[in-house]
């Protein structure tokens, strides 16, 4: 399915980006140190840092080594092990992230600002950005020696970005998060993912490809979708997720369903393949929440939509 064609002219974002310019102007110093000739408001693509060498914008490295944090050391031999796999499997699961009772609060609350108007659902059933409204999940999301242990495991610097919540299985199918939340230097993400109920296959439990973050990261590009210097690419999203699929058969990955207990979480890596299976069982939800953590030392951008990402401060 082809872009609506209005959708696809890049000067009307670019307007709507000239009045954010709080959450953008960051950027123009990242542009002025690799050579880039942009503002603050244009579009942003992976063809803009083609011939960039990403080492201008080398992360800054975190002084502890994972496992020398206070977040590892606290943890179980078995998710000690877990985490030392993070490299080779592009995942790692942390049971009991939360207690029950956490979990159980965090439902109260968001059904309490779903009720009252303080959030509501967009058109696909996430709540997006809750964390401007719950302080309890901001709380969890910007702890201090998470983000320390969340940095260590990459490397470099994190920061929260955004938070996505679901009552319903997303459903969505198999994608790598740096289509949509695209950084250069790539890899620059990670997602933190918590289950707030008890989760199966049959409510849209998440499914994810191990070992596929060290594929290549698939692009615009890769289905012929880069558009031009005034229009995007005409090709629907859609497109992005048959090509895809196509990968995961080509590459012969081998999928894994994650069946969560209350509290458990999933950290990721920028490129993991995952997505959500099929939510058949319409009787039971699927409520979870999704932390995205950005490197902040990086130009954050989405590929499909090329529009410059709005950091926000938390």
């Amino acid at each position: 399915m082809k872009i609506n064609f209005v959708k696809r002219i890049k000067l009307i974002y670019m307007i709507y980006n000239y009045f954010q310019k709080d959450k953008l102007i960051h950027n123009e110093a990242y542009f002025k140190k690799i050579g880039l000739k942009k503002r603050y408001f244009s579009s942003l693509s992976s063809l803009d840092f083609k011939d960039i060498n990403p080492d201008l914008l080398k992360p800054k490295k975190v002084l502890n080594d994972v496992d020398k944090t206070d977040f590892y050391k606290n943890l179980d031999d078995t998710t000690k092990a877990h985490i030392r796999e993070f490299d080779d499997l592009g995942y790692a699961i942390l049971p009991n992230f939360l207690e029950a009772a956490q979990a159980d609060a965090i439902n109260t609350e968001i059904d309490l600002l779903l009720n009252n108007g303080q959030l509501a659902f967009n058109e696909v059933d996430k709540v997006m950005f809750a964390i401007d409204k719950s302080e309890q999940m901001r709380k969890i999301a910007t702890e201090p020696k998470l983000l320390e242990f969340l940095s260590s495991l990459c490397g470099f610097d994190l920061k929260l970005f955004q938070s996505i919540n679901f009552i319903n299985g997303s459903q969505q199918p198999t994608h790598s998060d740096s289509v949509h939340m695209t950084t250069f230097p790539l890899g620059g993400l990670l997602g933190l993912w918590v289950a707030l109920e008890d989760i199966e296959a049959e409510q849209g439990a998440l499914h994810y490809y191990p070992g596929s973050h060290k594929l290549p990261y698939f692009l615009n590009s890769d289905y012929g979708n880069e558009g031009n210097r005034f229009f995007l690419g005409n090709k629907g999203y859609g497109e992005y997720e048959k090509m895809l699929a196509r990968k995961v058969q080509e590459y012969g990955l081998d999928k894994k369903v994650f069946s969560a207990k209350k509290g458990d979480a999933l950290i990721w890596h920028a490129n993991l393949f995952h997505g959500g299976e099929p939510h058949t069982n319409k009787t039971k939800t699927r409520k979870s929440m999704v932390f995205h953590y950005f490197n902040p030392h990086g130009i954050c951008y989405h590929e499909v939509t090329q529009r410059p990402a709005l950091l926000n401060s938390y």
